[in-house]
């Protein structure tokens, strides 16, 4: 993609998208309830015999999950996670791992291998829209993408093992959380993640940088102020209870998708909002999902791991997994107003322990994954629109 853009085209696409996003403005629950309320809301059921593991495997943690143009879901499970004994440890699943829609088992491959370094804790999987599929890892080393065929075949490296010197450099990432290739400029977007604090953007055919921005669009810090550090500690609890929030992100920046008409939504896991930005990285606006969550009474304090859009053209609607209340707020896409949620915590079909990444098919189906003890992928399928009574 070009990266000159006139001063009249930038302003005009920044104008209109401040005007989409309600002028720039940090919505809350409370803001929204001025408006409107939208009472037609997606419904799901879980399906407890979906994926179809085979018996001889098993699952470590299961990072991420990707949907291909088929509607074959593609599993990144870790696994080193695999500690109860070494039986279970000898019967670990790879990490790359194929289902069809009914959940069947089609192949599995990824390792170490020639000519590229594997991950050492794997992170977050993509499938793009020429069909290669997309790696990241988050363990210490881990400061590279890689790029490979549905068989499994080497095609990219982007950056090199333990090679990054933080924020500022364009050639490494640095333990990144998710990839999301958007098919109009071919642009890579990374939510560079676990060790810098930053979206970084890469050609997604030769690797080459392109741009990058952290939090409301400002360049991404590797000094850190102390308040945003007491942020990360997930012992400690934030106190943050009202205005804008942290002028970085606050790690891990934990997913990033592109929709259709071209807004990228940036999951602030540590910070526990949502951050919207033109392709160019304007920052456009912000929302906070159960920004009263607090460690050690909440989990890890932690709340915005992963966003989906549903599945009509319009992507009408917002899908936010937050982490440690264990459930999946709905949310109007445009306005980021809060319409519905489900789940709880718990270990039952329909229950979450530890939400990480999740995304949708084309018949509208979501897919989440857990990590820790969860240890699994979930299907929910789509049944239609309901109405529910105005929040």
């Amino acid at each position: 993609m070009n990266r000159i853009v006139t001063a009249g085209m930038a302003l005009a696409a920044l104008t209109a998208a401040l005007a989409f996003f309600m002028n720039g403005e940090t919505v809350t629950p409370a803001a929204a309830q001025s408006r409107p309320a939208a009472r037609e809301v997606p419904r799901f059921e879980p399906d407890p015999s979906w994926p179809k593991l085979p018996a001889k495997w098993v699952f470590g943690q299961v990072s991420s999950v990707s949907i291909d143009e088929r509607g074959h879901a593609w599993i990144l499970q870790r696994p080193t996670t695999i500690r109860s004994d070494q039986k279970a440890r000898a019967m670990a699943a790879p990490p790359v791992l194929e289902f069809d829609e009914a959940g069947n088992f089609v192949q599995g491959w990824g390792g170490p291998g020639e000519g590229f370094d594997w991950v050492e804790s794997e992170h977050g999987i993509y499938v793009d829209p020429k069909g290669f599929v997309w790696i990241g890892g988050n363990g210490k080393t881990d400061h590279h993408l890689l790029k490979f065929t549905k068989e499994g075949k080497f095609v990219l490296q982007i950056g090199r093992k333990g090679a990054s010197t933080g924020n500022n450099d364009t050639q490494n990432v640095k333990q990144a959380a998710d990839t999301f290739v958007y098919a109009k400029t071919n642009e890579l977007f990374v939510a560079d993640g676990y060790g810098n604090r930053r979206i970084i953007v890469f050609d997604a055919d030769t690797g080459a940088f392109k741009r990058m921005w952290g939090a409301f669009g400002k360049p991404a810090q590797d000094k850190v102020p102390a308040k945003a550090k007491v942020a990360e500690d997930a012992r400690i609890p934030a106190k943050e209870e009202s205005g804008p929030g942290p002028d970085d992100f606050v790690m891990p920046v934990h997913a990033a998708r592109v929709s259709n008409d071209g807004f990228v939504y940036v999951s602030d896991r540590g910070g526990k909002r949502v951050q919207v930005f033109t392709l160019e990285g304007k920052f456009v606006a912000q929302t906070f999902i159960d920004r009263w969550c607090e460690a050690p009474h909440c989990g890890n304090g932690q709340t915005v791991a992963s966003t989906a859009f549903s599945h009509d053209p319009q992507q009408r609607f917002l899908y936010v997994a937050s982490r440690s209340p264990a459930r999946i707020w709905i949310l109007d896409r445009k306005t980021l107003e809060p319409l519905d949620s489900f789940g709880r915590p718990g270990v039952a079909p329909g229950e979450f322990y530890v939400l990480h990444h999740m995304n949708v098919d084309s018949k509208g189906n979501l897919y989440t994954t857990e990590v820790q003890d969860g240890k699994r992928a979930q299907k929910f399928v789509f049944k239609g629109l309901v109405n529910v009574p105005a929040k």
